[in-house]
């Protein structure tokens, strides 16, 4: 474990508190929403109580304060993820947004009536159903990658599925539910080759793992705040330039404008061509300190301390009677994610009484149908780690599921 936890820990209030039936908090949902550190609530605050006004829309001292912060935080992000431009960093309600925002602009605008974009059935509905839609309308073709049957990409049948026909790769860069971790700079470069774009989920992997937008020849990148130790409404789509330029806008009013006339409107410069309306103020700019969090905490700790949990996790939960982990089991090719089901529980009944003992796991099919159909179940559990969370947390874990064997009458 790394040497400062129990410090690292203390930045997140809500980790010190205990729940109203009185058992402490054990938090492993960070899958689906990651908690804020100290800082980022403070800015938040600061933000309303010091300098809050509308941005980009006056030249008084408030305007002016509030419209530096958001745009420090928009170059912040920049450079997080390796992007070449600020303006390539266009803010959005999240990574659902992000994605509808490329789909029905790009879609509709460039895809035509036998085009294809490749899937996956790993993929959230957030990265499936709009290309779904869009497809449907444009007439394009969807096609799959098949899955290996310990929960990975098959990279030759990939290849085999890219044609002079398909415009876009759309994959996630780990999965929300297996935990892969897929090969994005291998699979770049085979779309490039073949003349297709790629565009990335980053919902689950940018918050644990490095990103460079630039040496991984990524076209499209999505990513939500609230994953990231940031606010929730809040989110970032990252698209190279060159793309973006070429772009209509998909929300149309105010700031996205540089004339308006009678008969017809011209379109703003980037990122405000794609920031139609008053955006998420306090939020975008909170989101440029969550961001400033995790640089000076680094990858490196949060890598050390995630692998560990992960091993930890993986064996103890290997040693309960009738759990079955889904994905890779090789901890290099997957994220602190384990989804699982017990012989005989259903994931609802084990999820409530997990959190009577104050552990809060996520139940359902985590908005991937496909894959719990592939799996051949209705839903699972899950179990969502990263670098706030302990060994004594994997613990609790175990207790509580011993604890639903027993009112389940499974021992």
């Amino acid at each position: 474990m790394v040497a400062n936890l129990s410090a690292i820990r203390n930045d997140f209030p809500i980790l010190q508190r205990s729940l109203p039936n009185g058992k402490p908090l054990v938090y492993l949902d960070s899958g689906a929403s990651a908690q804020r550190p100290q800082v980022v609530i403070d800015k938040i605050t600061e933000v309303y109580e010091q300098y809050y006004s509308n941005v980009h829309r006056g030249v008084h001292q408030l305007g002016d304060r509030v419209t530096t912060e958001m745009e420090s935080a928009r170059t912040c992000i920049q450079k997080f993820i390796g992007a070449e431009h600020p303006e390539e960093i266009i803010f959005t309600s999240g990574t659902t947004m992000s994605i509808n925002l490329v789909a029905y602009s790009w879609g509709r605008h460039f895809l035509k009536e036998g085009d294809e974009i490749i899937l996956n059935e790993m993929e959230h509905h957030a990265n499936f159903v709009p290309w779904q839609a869009i497809a449907k309308e444009q007439g394009a073709v969807l096609k799959f990658i098949k899955l290996t049957p310990e929960g990975r990409l098959d990279l030759e049948h990939y290849q085999s599925l890219l044609t002079n026909r398909t415009r876009l790769v759309a994959v996630t860069g780990m999965s929300n539910v297996l935990g892969t971790i897929n090969p994005i700079t291998e699979m770049a470069r085979l779309a490039h080759a073949a003349g297709a774009l790629i565009f990335v989920d980053g919902a689950q992997s940018v918050p644990h793992l490095p990103v460079n937008v630039d040496e991984s020849e990524i076209d499209f990148l999505a990513f939500s705040g609230h994953k990231i130790f940031g606010p929730s409404g809040i989110g970032v789509l990252y698209g190279r330039k060159a793309l973006l330029e070429n772009l209509p806008p998909f929300l149309y009013g105010g700031n996205m404008i540089s004339e308006v006339h009678l008969d017809e409107s011209k379109w703003a410069r980037l990122p405000a061509r794609f920031e139609a309306g008053t955006p998420a103020i306090a939020q975008a700019i909170a989101l440029g300190t969550a961001i400033e969090y995790v640089n000076q905490l680094g990858f490196d700790v949060i890598a050390e301390q995630e692998h560990q949990l992960s091993q930890y996790a993986m064996e103890q939960l290997q040693s309960v009677p009738g759990l079955e982990i889904y994905g890779p089991q090789e901890l290099e090719q997957r994220g602190a994610i384990f989804s699982f089901n017990i012989a005989g529980a259903h994931p609802e009944d084990l999820a409530t009484l997990l959190d009577r003992k104050g552990i809060a796991v996520r139940h359902g099919h985590h908005c991937t149908m496909p894959l719990h159909q592939l799996l051949q179940i209705p839903a699972s559990v899950r179990a969502s780690l990263t670098f706030y969370n302990t060994t004594e947390d994997i613990d609790a874990l175990i207790e509580a599921i011993d604890f639903a064997r027993q009112r389940l009458r499974l021992t």
